[in-house]
């Protein structure tokens, strides 16, 4: 077994943020769990050399970043009995100003901590207002509302998840999965 280098005197947030950062990935968050679970969650770095628009955290990028952080939490002698490397999902935390910038004109799931018109949970578009901080376009029914706020005012943030199958086709050039064209046979639940 080779040498391994002295350790560098990081703590081991500082030793895991730089090693993803190293690695070209941004790090989203990073949790010591019960019974010595550490897990960190990745995600690309938009306009970045290697992101292809659209494409999302891989097994392969997990893997990756794995692999780097048990080698750089052994040289540094950071203890932890398992490593849990994975992508922030559909419903992405927005934890910081960079993170509301990227995803300003997306839907928002936001929780204040003080409650505003007797409500504490919001979904809505954001956007940046436009004498600094930021909004959430909310619809209530037909109107549309404007919630403005600061980020110290948040207890979390979430991305909407959108999923979308419609756009996907089929090898014979028809919707994937759609049903075929006739009427639901009598005595039999269609749905």
């Amino acid at each position: 077994m080779p040498e391994l280098p002295p350790p560098s005197g990081l703590g081991w947030r500082e030793a895991v943020a730089a090693s993803v950062a190293g690695l070209g990935y941004e790090l989203v968050d990073v949790e010591r769990a019960q019974r010595g679970l550490l897990r960190i969650t990745i995600d690309r770095i938009p306009d970045h050399a290697y992101v292809v628009p659209g494409e999302f955290v891989t097994v392969d990028d997990c893997e990756q970043v794995t692999r780097q952080l048990q080698y750089v939490l052994e040289v540094e002698r950071l203890a932890y009995a398992r490593l849990e490397v994975s992508s922030p999902g559909l419903d992405r935390p927005l934890r910081s100003e960079a993170d509301y910038a990227r995803f300003a004109g997306q839907a928002v799931s936001l929780t204040l901590k003080q409650p505003f018109n007797g409500r504490k949970s919001w979904q809505g578009v954001l956007a940046r207002a436009a004498q600094g901080g930021w909004q959430l376009v909310v619809m209530e029914g037909k109107t549309e509302q404007v919630l403005g706020f600061g980020l110290d005012e948040v207890r979390e943030a979430r991305l909407v998840p959108v999923v979308d199958f419609k756009g996907r086709k089929s090898l014979d050039g028809g919707q994937a999965g759609a049903a075929p064209d006739r009427a639901a046979e009598p005595g039999v639940d269609g749905g």
